[in-house]
């Protein structure tokens, strides 16, 4: 026996087929990896062994004599059965593959299957699988399996930590984590920009059987057109020019993980088409290359639009669409979870010492209820942004409350600030004393400064193509200190967002 069949748990599986060379060839396979291999021919036949005992895993072909695997699958998840559970479908059958995987499969293979693949495929159902083969049951209702694998219980709890709060929206999504991790479908997280996407997708990973692997995130949005398909699926030696060495993909990257797709929506048509096909025949071919090779990967995708109305306007594939939308997460705006905001804060605020070194003392409840009361618009990235200038303007819970600005200006109206500073006439006849008593003082002296030095730094920035490095050295300023007032004072280069999901 090989050492990977070794290192796989034995286990009990369920094979059901009508062709006796495929099963046969399925049965030699699994008993090759040390496993107990029960065969059935039909549904009715599958049916019988079902009530009879209970399996670690079940194997199903889509089309049977008597019925349709899908039924097997649809009855186990009826009466909660732990198995997990792997369809056959025939070559291209994507519809079905989706709907399968929306009954609760735990994966799927296509035919013709291959063996390397199905082993894979196997080992990882048995490896989240939630617990060693029990003594015969019938097939009335069965315990539900825990929705975090044993072997990643701890980190997969400290994922779902990472989002942050406790209300009724956050423990509906952190719930939704728990639930579909453990299948292997793909993942379509939804929501505004800013609202912790990420952060999701990087829960759903780490409490999955694949928490082990690795997590790639794509920005589908930033990547050149012409650089795609060698980003994706890699090169080989000269296939372009500036291929100076084979290289590999984000799909080889991320074998055994998860491979993250943000912003799906901003890929172009002619990639889609291209990753349709990687994802449904599980396979790639390298640029240069003439062979596909398998790959192993679990597809999370991300988007702020509304990916139903893009395939109504013809810029996204209907196809895809359906491939990446098997199953869906909803993460709510944060007006729609306001009691997660002082946990939020704090969360935020600890990570702001961190970076900055500045102190960071707690909110009062004046601020809390400033920063409850204004939109919001960019979620959690824009309440980092105004947690970023309260540590800056060192606002503490201690202060008087006319003492400085409201915590939660809106950046249009510190964008506006008087036309010009008070200045003098060099041929007035009054001191300056007086003239400075006639011209109008600003209401908010901090708002009028930060708008001062908001314009100074645009117009640096401007004049160096948005270079801050460069900007910096004409301000007398290091990188980082133009980075830290770029994100103070809310300032982004063309076309570009405020920052990461980094808290949710």
């Amino acid at each position: 026996m090989n050492a990977a069949a070794d290192a796989t748990p034995h286990a009990t599986i369920l094979v059901i087929d009508d062709e006796p060379d495929l099963r046969a060839l399925y049965e030699l396979t699994l008993l090759r990896e040390g496993h107990q291999v029960t065969a059935a021919g039909s549904v009715g036949q599958a049916r019988a062994e079902l009530a009879a005992r209970r399996f670690d895993v079940v194997i199903t072909d889509m089309r049977l004599p008597d019925g349709l695997g899908i039924e097997v699958l649809r009855e186990m998840a009826a009466h909660q059965r732990p198995e997990r559970c792997i369809v056959i479908t025939a070559y291209g059958s994507a519809e079905n593959a989706v709907e399968a995987l929306k009954c609760g499969a735990f994966d799927y293979l296509t035919k013709p299957v291959d063996l390397k693949q199905f082993r894979t495929v196997v080992r990882a159902a048995i490896g989240s699988a939630p617990g060693a083969t029990a003594p015969p049951a019938s097939i009335a209702p069965l315990p539900e399996p825990s929705a975090t694998p044993p072997d990643g219980g701890v980190r997969g709890q400290q994922a779902l930590a990472g989002l942050v709060g406790n209300s009724a929206p956050m423990r509906a999504v952190k719930q939704r984590v728990e639930k579909v991790a453990r299948s292997m479908a793909p993942v379509l997280v939804r929501g505004e920009s800013g609202t912790g996407k990420e952060l999701v997708a990087k829960a759903l990973h780490a409490s999955s059987h694949r928490g082990n692997g690795p997590f790639v995130a794509v920005n589908c949005g930033a990547i050149p057109e012409n650089l795609l398909e060698a980003e994706f699926f890699g090169a080989r030696k000269g296939s372009y020019t500036g291929a100076q060495q084979d290289r590999d993909g984000f799909f080889q990257a991320a074998s055994g993980g998860t491979l993250f797709l943000d912003e799906i929506g901003d890929l172009p048509l002619a990639m889609q088409a291209k990753l349709l096909r990687a994802i449904q025949e599980r396979r790639v071919r390298p640029l240069g290359e003439t062979l596909e090779e398998p790959v192993n990967v679990r597809i999370v995708s991300a988007t702020h639009k509304d990916l139903a109305a893009e395939v109504q306007a013809g810029r996204f594939r209907q196809d895809l669409f359906y491939r990446l939308n098997v199953i869906e997460i909803v993460v709510p705006p944060l007006r729609e979870r306001l009691d997660d905001l002082p946990a939020l804060c704090d969360a935020l605020l600890r990570r702001i010492a961190q970076d900055t070194g500045l102190p960071t003392p707690p909110l009062s409840e004046r601020q809390l209820r400033q920063i409850a009361a204004s939109p919001l618009a960019g979620n959690v990235r824009e309440l980092e942004n105004l947690l970023h200038r309260a540590v800056a303007l060192q606002e503490t819970a201690g202060e008087e409350p006319d003492a400085h600005e409201p915590l939660a200006t809106p950046p249009a109206t510190v964008a506006a600030p008087d036309p010009a500073p008070p200045s003098f006439a060099p041929d007035s006849a009054d001191p300056p004393g007086e003239a400075a008593l006639e011209e109008p003082l600003p209401d908010d002296l901090q708002a009028w400064l930060d708008a001062q030095e908001r314009q100074v730094l645009v117009r640096a920035l401007n004049a160096t193509g948005f270079n801050r490095t460069a900007a910096a050295a004409r301000l007398g300023l290091n990188l980082r200190q133009i980075r830290y007032r770029m994100a103070r004072l809310e300032i982004t280069a063309p076309g570009n967002g405020t920052g990461g999901d980094d808290l949710a």
